[in-house]
């Protein structure tokens, strides 16, 4: 028999768009919780995250159980018409379990213990701590499953565990024995022929802990790779419990964008509502775009349905070295950016600023101001405007994005390894110049695995794939051959899944797709330095090509040892790009390539810095710059924050936001 359909975010939302953000009542007296709820229904929340941190609470002593405070909080949520995500608390174990089970706590790389007193102290591993995880959760949803406050089930918190002990080492085996079946398997995957390091029999097999030299970057890449795995065990558990008792009530956990250690294709699988924690600096001045990025990554992973800002902050945040306020108007900017490319839930953490503790300085819905201050009056502007939106947005896709972006975290574990040529190419860096080029140029894009269906797409990115499997290169072939457009980034095509450099440097299928008879050397280039090409200067890498006699264009390198060589190839539909441009040069680029393969943008004419994105049937203007600006928009429109009726223009001001619908 299939499997029944599981729940979706749209079964929590209910129409609306959720807003609220987590809320930790046990660090307050009682009774503050009703000044609390106050404050909450004049800011229109209506989802508050119970429980996450709060496992010490619940269980005090092995075996406890204090339900009582947050029965009174669930019933209090309820009688006001506020809706609850109740979490897991299994992020943080009490500290009577690190102290009574020692193996339940993780141990890094050179056997020292991680100890409680901060959070995310478990071994992913210990089997205790999976059985006591799992007693907690099994009580929980049997208290509260039938309550009608409960929205939806919120596992674990930001998974981000890694554990080099014993446990660990044992699982990490037994993960490898699956994945090879036999040790002359894994010595060939591993490459143990150099250095020596050929095993003999499993017991010898670690976790790649800590070495004299170089480790072996295989060894390291399956680490990664069974730690992202290891956690999603912890999860599925935990999920699988509450889905027992819930069958109705949808599942997640949050995402925290290019966290390494969770393969987030795989995860998002699994989950019911895909959400992301979002922190971008209020410094940075691209971090709207950083906020787009993260945004088409979590669609993407949702698979283009809505999906959950489950944290973001209404102010500073603590971690930084400097960590600067929100300007007025950015946290309505940015929340407001989130709904328009998909979020049917925009919460933060969390609502009111703690006193105590390590996040004492980090910003709440509620901030030490109180409600008087400049963060609560803007988080009720957000929440009026998000009840006026609810009833066009929620539950409305995106409009059907035109180019795919390709990322992959097998391939970025592989490219990080310690051996590499040059430190300064970071993957997670190189994905966001090339989005940054594609959201400069007013293109909404979506994220796709390498073995995706791409068909759908007129163009695709390739920002950078170091390890391809044979797989994802014949996926990428039947995608050019079926007419569609390709740009690739350099060093893509290397290696192969075991991180085995394939003959010639690029696997040949590519290097004939691409148009290049011989990929002679790789030039990494130093911080700051620049490679010269015909028409522009490129950054962080530079090859020594030798183009095949039929490719289509070429821009070659000037000066230097590379000079005349090309930088920039075509072949047919099919472009190499052996260096990283510029932003203006890849911007331009990228939108000539998109327009020649039938992309459009979604509006034509936009100042710099205004961001438009179509949700709906709707058209969100967005301005990212300190300037108003007047933003040209043909025909008549109705404006849904203002009622105002808005012909062939709009303006917008400092950090403005207009959402327009056509008129009819």
């Amino acid at each position: 028999m299939p499997e029944p359909q599981r729940p979706s975010l749209a079964d929590a939302t209910r129409g609306r768009i959720l807003f609220g953000g987590d809320y930790n009542p046990e660090q307050w007296p009682e009774e503050t919780w009703h000044e609390d709820v106050r404050l909450m229904k004049d800011a229109g929340v209506n989802s508050v995250t119970l429980g996450v941190f709060s496992w010490a609470k619940l269980e005090p002593r092995p075996g406890a159980r204090e339900f009582g405070w947050l029965d009174r909080l669930m019933d209090l949520m309820h009688d006001n018409g506020i809706g609850v995500v109740l979490a897991t608390p299994t992020s943080s174990p009490p500290p009577w379990m690190g102290r009574l089970h020692p193996e339940t706590l993780p141990r890094d790389e050179d056997g020292r213990t991680e100890w409680w007193g901060s959070r995310q102290h478990f071994s992913h591993s210990s089997a205790t701590y999976r059985r006591y995880a799992a007693a907690i959760t099994e009580d929980l949803a049997a208290r509260y499953g039938s309550h009608p406050a409960l929205r939806m089930w919120h596992i674990n918190n930001e998974y981000c565990t890694y554990d080099w002990g014993d446990e660990a080492e044992a699982a990490f085996r037994r993960w490898l024995q699956e994945k090879y079946g036999t040790l002359d398997a894994l010595n060939e995957a591993w490459g143990t022929a150099f250095w020596s390091q050929g095993y003999g029999v499993w017991n010898e097999v670690l976790p790649p802990r800590r070495a004299h030299y170089m480790k072996n970057p295989g060894q390291v890449l399956d680490f990664k790779r069974f730690t992202s795995d290891a956690l999603l065990e912890c999860y599925l558990a935990e999920r699988d419990i509450v889905a027992r008792h819930t069958p109705h009530i949808p599942v997640t956990t949050n995402f925290m964008p290019f966290w390494q250690g969770q393969d987030a294709w795989v995860w998002a699988e699994r989950e019911d509502v895909v959400s992301v924690d979002i922190y971008p600096d209020p410094r940075d001045p691209f971090g709207g775009q950083y906020g787009a990025l993260v945004h088409d990554m979590t669609r993407s992973q949702a698979c283009g349905g809505p999906w959950m800002v489950m944290e973001q902050a209404a102010g500073p945040v603590n971690w930084r070295g400097v960590n600067h306020p929100k300007p007025a108007g950015l946290n309505r900017l940015w929340s407001l950016q989130a709904v328009a490319r998909g979020a049917d839930a925009v919460c933060y953490f969390q609502w009111r600023q703690s006193r105590q503790g390590s996040e004492k300085f980090h910003s709440g819905m509620v901030s030490h101001a109180g409600e008087h201050g400049r963060t609560f009056q803007e988080v009720k502007r957000i929440g009026a405007e998000l009840a006026l939106l609810s009833e066009k947005v929620a539950d409305a896709r995106v409009e059907a994005a035109e180019v795919a972006v390709l990322l992959d975290w097998n391939a970025w574990w592989a490219s990080q390894q310690d051996g590499r040529l040059s430190s300064e190419a970071d993957y997670p860096q190189v994905v966001r110049a090339w989005h940054r080029a594609l959201w400069e140029a007013h293109t909404v894009a979506d994220f796709a695995h390498p073995e995706h269906d791409l068909s759908t797409y007129k163009l695709v990115v390739v920002p950078q794939l170091y390890l391809m499997t044979d797989a994802a290169i014949d996926n990428l072939l039947a995608y050019v051959e079926g007419g569609g457009t390709l740009v690739a980034g350099f060093q893509t095509g290397v290696a192969d899944e075991d991180d085995r450099v394939r003959a010639g440097g690029m696997d040949a299928r590519l290097r004939d797709l691409f148009g290049i008879r011989v990929l002679h050397e790789w030039w990494p280039l130093d911080a700051g330095e620049k490679a010269e090409v015909e028409g522009f200067h490129g950054t962080l890498w530079s090859e020594e090509i030798e183009a095949a006699d039929d490719v289509d264009a070429v821009m070659p390198y000037k000066g230097g040892e590379l000079d005349g060589l090309p930088a920039v190839l075509r072949r047919g539909r099919a472009w190499y790009v052996s260096t990283l441009p510029e932003p203006h040069t890849l911007r331009t680029l990228l939108a000539d390539i998109a327009a020649d393969a039938g992309v459009r943008p979604t509006l034509t004419g936009l100042p710099a810095g205004v961001e438009a994105v179509r949700r709906g049937g709707l058209l969100f203007l967005l301005n990212h710059g300190r300037d108003g600006v007047t933003v040209p928009v043909p025909g008549r429109h109705r404006s849904l924050l203002t009622g105002a009726d808005v012909t062939d223009a709009v303006e917008l001001g400092r950090y403005g936001v207009a959402v327009l619908e056509a008129a009819s």
